[in-house]
């Protein structure tokens, strides 16, 4: 700044003290155009003066592209941006996870598998050029969904609805077999999903650079959970005792081994239609459980680079 000051003293007091000499044959022109403008301000001696960098970075529609990865409760995320304006990004993401596990719960052992896979695209909104972001998206894929085999040892006793039944023995009854089954938990009823999403960061600075640390806070509106349980095998409704009987007229023993079960894919038998009754209140409640999910929470940080394209 003192340097410009004394530029601009000399400029206006060189035309004042060049009056008196006009037996002289030097002459001094000095020109100064606005910086505003962008261009150089020129010196008597030729001398150019630095131009004021604007606040951002102007760039054309489309010649920045930005690739990064994160993690969210989607999995982990890869993502894709582009500039548009000053105040928009286009972006895409793609999410994928994996993870499996064995558990017991009520009786059911279970060998489960976490699979998470979505895709998506938004509209992010700079209204100040940088920093906060709002971000309006559609999750066009979604593949989430938890999934399991699972199984009760035979004569073990499993609940549901807070009714306790026993799995089939085949050594106690001849012809039973112990109770299997599969589950699924869907978070993808609503296809696409509807994204929102706010956060801090531009993948794409503004001010030029290369690397940016965005963070984002949303929920993707999935719709409430799909639950989906299937059991097959023998029921009982009382625990093996020992010794041998005769089998009844609906197919079961009496006072022997197991008492009152039945196959399960005898709907007419009132064994089955008990233990079908139950799963399904037993569902209806995980159901209720997992409505919250309905608005599945996105809660994301990461990292990008950008570069530029043309």
């Amino acid at each position: 700044m003192k340097a410009m000051s004394l530029f601009l003293t000399l400029a206006v007091a060189a035309p004042a003290a060049l009056l008196g000499q006009a037996s002289t044959s030097n002459s001094y022109s000095i020109n100064l155009v606005a910086a505003e403008d962008g261009a150089p301000a020129a010196g008597a001696w030729g001398q150019t003066a630095s131009p004021i960098r604007n606040a951002t970075v102007p760039n054309q529609p489309f010649s920045r592209f930005a690739l990064g990865v994160g993690i969210s409760p989607l999995g982990i995320g890869l993502q894709a941006a582009t500039n548009i304006n000053s105040h928009l990004n286009l972006r895409g993401t793609g999410n994928i996870f994996k993870y499996s596990d064995t558990f017991t719960t009520n009786g059911f052992s279970a060998n489960a598998s976490l699979n998470l896979a979505s895709a998506g695209a938004s509209l992010d909104y700079y209204p100040f050029h940088a920093g906060l972001r709002l971000s309006p998206g559609v999750l066009f894929y979604n593949s989430n969904q938890l999934s399991a085999s699972t199984s009760v040892n035979p004569g073990q006793s499993f609940t549901l609805n807070h009714q306790t039944f026993y799995s089939g023995d085949p050594s106690t009854e001849p012809g039973a077999t112990p109770i299997t089954g599969n589950a699924t938990l869907g978070l993808n009823t609503t296809k696409p999903a509807f994204t929102i999403t706010t956060g801090w960061g531009n993948a794409i600075p503004r001010k030029g650079g290369h690397l940016s640390f965005p963070f984002e806070l949303g929920v993707a509106v999935t719709g409430s959970p799909s639950v989906q349980v299937n059991l097959s095998g023998w029921a009982c409704e009382e625990q093996a005792s020992g010794g041998t009987g005769n089998l009844r007229p609906s197919g079961v023993r009496s006072n022997d081994v197991q008492l009152v079960c039945a196959n399960l894919s005898d709907t007419t038998n009132p064994v089955s239609s008990d233990v079908q009754t139950n799963l399904q209140a037993q569902v209806a409640k995980w159901k209720t459980d997992l409505d919250p999910l309905k608005v599945y929470p996105i809660i994301s940080f990461g990292v990008s680079y950008a570069f530029k394209i043309r």
